[in-house]
């Protein structure tokens, strides 16, 4: 019986790249030196059990990993960086970080366009009508957030990390030499990239929030917030289904809007990034050629945060 393909994937981070694998997660990240700092750990069984791989259950999952690891990382990533003394955020310290980005996230995307499509509620007579008008608009504050946050610099320089971290991923799933030469030619958007996956998320949403139709004020800011995880969970099973046909037609028709999207969340980075990128991938390869390889669904590029 062959062999599954592992899909590894990660997250950038302040002058670094995480890759995650099956067991571990490897941090690489350019110190004030120009040294590369290598940072390796073992990954909870939360991430790693069979509720990892259920359908559905594992799109929240992810979310819950993404959050939590991505937070982690950054924080970790930034000491490093500005060599500063190294604290790991743990248990509550994390989630009191996490709950405050959560709900402005959610009031963000989801509260604020309900809200501004209720000022032309007189004119809108049909509940199709008010969640298309609504998940417009969602979509729409969405790219228009990705737009101001890509005019700050440190944001660029991560979102430049993010397009090597892919870069990296792209040359390894096409057995090219993992060295910078060899993948600086391969394209910064992936399939299973984060952002392709908040796409498929806001789109989604429109439809799950239609099946709501147009209650009452309340039990709509309501469904906004208690459907989140459900409207995550599919967009996940989207990422999951089309990143595996990516030649298939229809799936490229599927895939092509969230690869455009990623054009606003990568840059092109230099030689020194991808060095960075490659030593995180090459590191968590290393660290895990005795275990057998067996299929993942985990998603590569940007995590659920801000960067």
């Amino acid at each position: 019986m062959s062999e599954k393909k592992f899909y590894y994937g990660g997250q950038a981070v302040i002058e670094g790249v995480m890759m995650r694998g099956q067991k571990v997660m490897v941090t690489a990240i350019r110190r004030p030196n120009g040294e590369i700092g290598i940072y390796s750990e073992q990954l909870s069984q939360i991430y790693t059990g069979r509720w990892r791989k259920t359908p559905f259950i594992r799109g929240i999952l992810v979310l819950i990993e993404s959050l939590v690891l991505g937070i982690q990382t950054l924080m970790h990533s930034a000491n490093v960086a500005l060599e500063e003394e190294k604290t790991r955020l743990t248990g509550w310290s994390t989630w009191a970080i996490l709950l405050p980005a959560l709900a402005f996230a959610v009031a963000l995307f989801f509260l604020l366009p309900l809200f501004i499509t209720r000022i032309f509620d007189s004119y809108i007579n049909s509940s199709i009508t008010f969640n298309l008008v609504e998940g417009f608009i969602r979509l729409g504050i969405f790219i228009a957030y990705l737009k101001l946050v890509s005019m700050m610099k440190d944001i660029r320089m991560v979102f430049a990390y993010h397009g090597a971290e892919h870069k990296a991923v792209n040359a390894y799933e096409d057995k090219a030499p993992l060295e910078v030469a060899s993948a600086r030619k391969y394209s910064t958007a992936n399939p299973r990239c984060g952002t392709s996956f908040l796409f498929a998320v806001l789109i989604i949403a429109i439809i799950v929030f239609s099946l709501v139709g147009k209650p009452g004020l309340g039990l709509m800011v309501l469904s906004r917030i208690l459907l989140v995880p459900v409207i995550a969970a599919l967009g996940y099973e989207f990422i999951y289904l089309t990143s595996r046909h990516p030649g298939n037609p229809i799936m490229k028709i599927l895939l092509k809007p969230g690869l455009w999207l990623q054009s606003l969340t990568t840059q092109q980075p230099d030689d020194q990034q991808l060095e960075v990128a490659l030593a995180a991938l090459k590191k968590v390869i290393e660290i895990e050629q005795p275990v057998p390889v067996t299929e993942s669904a985990n998603s590569t590029g940007l995590q659920i945060n801000s960067g």
